[in-house]
This record gives structure tokens, sequence and C-alpha cells, in this order.
């Protein structure tokens, strides 16, 4: 075995593996150079979600001319000059690598110029190799284009998801940063069409609305809280708006985004009970801390940081999440055994002041019979009206006048006599059973009818009937549209109405038969599938189908109407019998529950 120093191009190609991942690692790697450049306006210009050209756009303070070249080189950087720079780290980028990682597997193009200088200077690299160098026109600031991404790396290049999966990952670091800096203007363009252009917003609450909409930022509460740790700010979501869906949750520290899954228990905790089960609120949270007291380089993407005092940091942000909550009427209810401030409290002796009070008298005539046949209501000026006489046993038909609507008021199905059904809060069908008796759980009933409909439709083709749905608008964020966009056809087989209106916003126009047509209702129901999509599936013959089947049908059943009537009911278990597995769910929980009249007589 022979050990030998690799070629610097070999050394930067797998370097690149780490800081390089996909087009979305590129952009923000130029985004936050921009930022630390003092940039007020940046432009990000993708074509073919990255594949074809990444180009970024600012007016910073630019590079020297005779340090263009040399910022292709590794652990070059302008953030660190000493050991002591290490344990102040408040920049993005001061790796040193983003650039010569990037030029190892693209072709890069740099245009810079400064302020002081009368000429800019351009640089081209390739494959780690600087291609040419001279003086250009240009504008204040720097202009990056990388183009070609990963040619020299084809199985990388293989790899890359779709161009709609790939600009969602996109996005979503263009919005991480944006976050970090309101008062810049930020642009994002894609195949000639702007995705978002931001103005310089007033504040951070401005940014959200501009960035996410005014959905996501109207219901946000301020949250704050300062202590000699750590000062903390930003926002939380209304705990009732809070959906399944992850992806409006923001944690920062000194500017930088980070994940922390650490920190995220400590804003559930907060949250407690407040939010349904699986439901994650949207929040925005800014934490400022020493930074000799975090070490941001434990992560080639830097997007896990270390706190010296997490446990501190921990407990304060639950505090100041439950504070912003309670302050904001979200909190605990009121104890109403306690009397409340400035309520009047009476004494003992005000029964002694209280007026005598008795109920009215009422009269009433014993021997008055409304239906006697000598009595009736009169009409005005005329005789009194005889009243018909009805006896117990007498076919009262012929009294009823009988339209085109009667079967509606009336039910006289043969369904309805047949079956003695109950049903309780529109959640149980209980009915008698050869052994006694037996109930069904709407909900499990309804989940396991939807599986086999969407598992016939899946597996064999054809599409699942919809339901009649006035167009329902909704704005779901550039992030998710290219995620549905990939997905129309599926969903579109499975009954779902969706098209695609702008770039952030969709129109379902039709859901599948069984699911709920409220609006409130297929806006969750939205936030459902951009979860289920997002998930991963097996892509094995079968298994994705059944997987997505009962993705869709627990969507289906958890947004369906209620049970309202014996007749619903009776539909109901008619279409349950007719699968072919009634006892139970695709998961495999029980459906119909039966008790036996011995344990019934057990129970008195």
């Amino acid at each position: 075995m022979h050990i030998r120093v690799l070629p610097s191009n070999i050394a930067n190609m797998i370097a690149a593996g780490e800081v390089v991942q996909r087009p979305a690692s590129v952009v923000k790697e130029l985004m936050e150079n921009a930022v630390d450049a003092g940039a007020d306006s940046i432009t990000v210009v993708v074509t073919d979600a990255g594949r074809t050209l990444i180009q970024v756009i600012d007016n910073g303070c630019g590079i020297a001319p005779d340090e263009a070249a040399l910022c292709f080189e590794r652990h070059a950087t302008s953030k660190i000059a000493d050991e002591a720079d290490l344990q102040n780290i408040t920049t993005f980028g001061f790796r040193g690598e983003a650039l010569a990682s990037i030029a190892a597997v693209a072709e890069v193009t740099l245009k810079t110029r400064r302020e002081e200088d009368s000429v800019g200077t351009v640089v081209e690299f390739a494959d780690s190799h600087l291609v040419s160098e001279g003086e250009a026109a240009a504008p204040k600031g720097t202009n990056i284009a990388v183009r070609n991404l990963f040619y020299n790396v084809p199985a990388r290049r293989k790899f890359l998801k779709s161009d709609n999966v790939e600009l969602k990952h996109i996005i979503e670091e263009f919005n991480r940063v944006a976050l970090t800096r309101p008062e810049v203007a930020f642009t994002l363009i894609h195949n000639g069409k702007d995705i978002n252009a931001l103005k310089k917003a007033k504040s951070l609450k401005f940014r959200i609305q501009d960035l996410l909409g005014s959905n996501v930022a109207d219901p946000l509460v301020e949250l704050q809280s300062d202590t000699s740790v750590v000062k903390i700010s930003g926002y939380v979501c209304r705990p009732d708006l809070a959906r399944k869906t992850p992806g409006n949750q923001y944690l920062f520290v000194n500017g930088r985004y980070f994940r922390s899954p650490y920190l995220h228990k400590a804003i559930m905790n907060a949250y407690g009970e407040m939010v349904a089960e699986g439901a994650i609120p949207s929040y925005f949270i800014y934490l400022e801390t020493d930074p000799h007291s975090i070490d941001v380089n434990i992560h080639p993407t830097k997007t896990e940081i270390k706190f010296e005092e997490d446990s501190v940091v921990f407990q304060v942000l639950y505090a100041a999440v439950r504070e912003a909550l309670g302050s904001n009427s979200f909190g605990a209810s009121i104890d109403f055994s306690r009397p409340a401030e400035g309520m009047p409290v009476f004494s003992n002796r005000y029964e002694s002041f209280r007026p005598d009070v008795f109920a009215p008298s009422v009269e009433v005539d014993a021997d008055y019979n409304p239906f006697n046949s000598e009595g009736g209501i009169p009409a005005s000026g005329d005789a009194p009206a005889q009243a018909p006489s009805f006896r117990h046993g007498q076919d009262y038909s012929s009294y009823v006048h009988k339209t085109d609507d009667y079967g509606k008021l009336f039910d006289d199905s043969p369904v309805s006599k047949e079956r003695q059904l109950i049903v309780i809060q529109g959640k149980y069908i209980v009915s008698p059973s050869a052994a006694g008796m037996m109930v069904v759980s709407a909900r499990r009933a309804k989940e396991r009818i939807l599986y086999e409909k969407f598992l016939k439709v899946l597996s064999a083709g054809g599409h699942v009937s919809q339901s009649a749905l006035f167009p329902v608008q909704l704005r779901v964020g550039a992030v998710n549209v290219p995620l549905l966009q990939d997905n129309l056809p599926l969903l579109e087989k499975c009954g779902f109405d969706i098209s695609i209106l702008g770039v952030d916003t969709i129109v379902v126009s039709g859901v599948p038969d069984g699911f709920s047509c409220d609006p409130g209702m297929v806006e969750a129901m939205v936030s459902d599938l951009i979860l289920i999509l997002s998930d991963g599936t097996s892509s094995l013959p079968g298994v994705m189908e059944s997987s997505l089947a009962e993705k869709f049908a627990r969507l289906g059943a958890a947004e369906a109407d209620p049970v309202g009537s014996q007749w619903d009911a009776a539909k109901l278990l008619d279409a349950l019998f007719a699968c072919e597995n009634a006892e139970f769910t695709p998961s495999g929980k029980k459906i119909i529950s039966e008790m036996s009249v011995d344990q019934m007589e057990k129970l008195f």
C-alpha cells in the first residue's frame, strides 16, 4: 500500500462532496457571502433548478483585483486572521472552502468591482483550474455565475432529483437567508420568471408577510426574553392554527439559521396540549448570545450548533414561548373558583336586602281538550271549526299531504325499516346483532372503505368520483408548489382536482368522494397532502400503492363529515361490508366491536 498526497483538484472535489450536495447548497453559500459583503440588494438567478445556471448578483463591497483569483483557493477567507477569530465568528461564510469546492465541480465566472476601482475584474475557473483572468466593465459589487454543476462528476449529477424537487430546496435556502436580513432586498428568478421579489422590509413581521403570506404572518404573536445567557425574540403561531405539515419552523442564532431537535422540543413542550396531536406550530425565533458560548463549526453546512449552556437555553426558550402564549390568552384556562380582581363580593347580609321574589302562578283548565269534536280554534268572525278526531291505531296517511318531497321528510326506505340503527354523536353506529349488539367506528369504517377505493385506483387505474365543490384558492407558499405540481397526475388519479395558480398559490376545485368540501377542511386537507407527498415512499411495486392508499384513506377519514342520519349509517355499513376486510383498518386497528347478551347482563 502506497501513501500519496492527492492533487488539489481531487482534494477540492472531495471537499465539494461535503459543502456542495445539490444546487441549493451553492445558492446558500453564495447568498451568505453576498450578505457578509454588506449588500443591501441580492438577486439569485436559476436556470433548470440550478443544473444549467446559478447566478448571484449583489451590490456589496466587491473584491480587490489581486484577490479575485485568490478567493478560489482552499482555506482562503476574509473572515479569519488569527486563532482568536475562531472564537468570535459573527459572519456567515468563514470556512474558506465554498468557492474552491464549487469551482471543483462546476464552471465558475466571477465578475467584481470595488467602489474605489475604476474598472472591474473577471476570472473564470473550471475543474479547480484558473481558465482566464482580466479586466471588464462591472457595477459595484460581485456577480458570480455557476454553470453546468457536476459536469465532471456525472454520478452526482445523475442522482439529482427532478427540477421541482431541486427548486423546492433552493427556495428553502433562499427563505432562510431572507429571514435573517429584513433590511436587504432579495429577488429569486427561475427560468426567467420571478419566484420572489422582496423589497426592503420595515420589520421582521413585514418580511414574513412578504415571503410567506398574510395567512402565516397574521396569526403570529410576538416573543421577547432577555437574560444574561441568551436574548430571544421573534414570533410564534397561535396554537389553534398549528398544522401537521412542517415547513415554517425557523431557529436562528446570531443571524444564522440552524436546526435543533433539542430546542424544538422546548417549544413543543411550551405549547403542551394547546395543539392537536401531530400538529406543529409555525415559529420564527431569533437567539442572540455571546459567540464564545457556541460552536458553529460542528457540521459541514453549518446548520447544527452546540451551545455551551444548552440546558439553560432550553429553559429560557420554554419560558419565553409559554409567556408569549399566556399573555395572548392562549395559556392556562381561568380558574373560576377564585374571585377575579375588581369583582364585587356580596356580604352575608345581602339576603336581608334582596326583595321578595315569587314564582308566577299558572291557571290550567284540566277539562279543556283541544281535540274535542265540540272545540276547535275559530277563525276570525266565523263559527268554531270542526277538528278531526284521532284514534289509536288509525291510518293517518289520509291527513298527510304527500308532495314529491315527502320521501325526504319521512324516510320509508326498506333499509331504515329493516335495520335498527342508532348513531351516537356522528362517531359510532350501534346495531343489534345475532349475539347481542354491534358497535362500528364510523371513522375507521370510512378509512377501510377509502383505502380499498384508492388502492384499486392506484393499482389498476381509473378515477375516484369527485364531489362537487366551489373552488377554494389557497396560498401554500412557493416552496410547496413544485411538490404539488410534480404529483398532479397522481392526485388527479385519486380524485383531487388541483390546479396551480402563480408561483405560490393553488386552486382546489374538487376532492374525492368521501372527503369534506368545507373550505376550512379543504385547507387542512391540502396541508396534510403536502405532508404525505413530502414523506419518502418506497418505489417497490405494490408497496408504494398500498402506502399511499393508506395515507390518503387516513386523511379522508379524518376530514370527512360525521354520520348525520340513520340513512347515512346504513349506506356506510353497506359499503363497509362490501370491502374485502370489514373488520380491520389498513394499519390493523379494529373497526367493529361486539357485545353479547351475557356481557350485557353482567353489567346489571
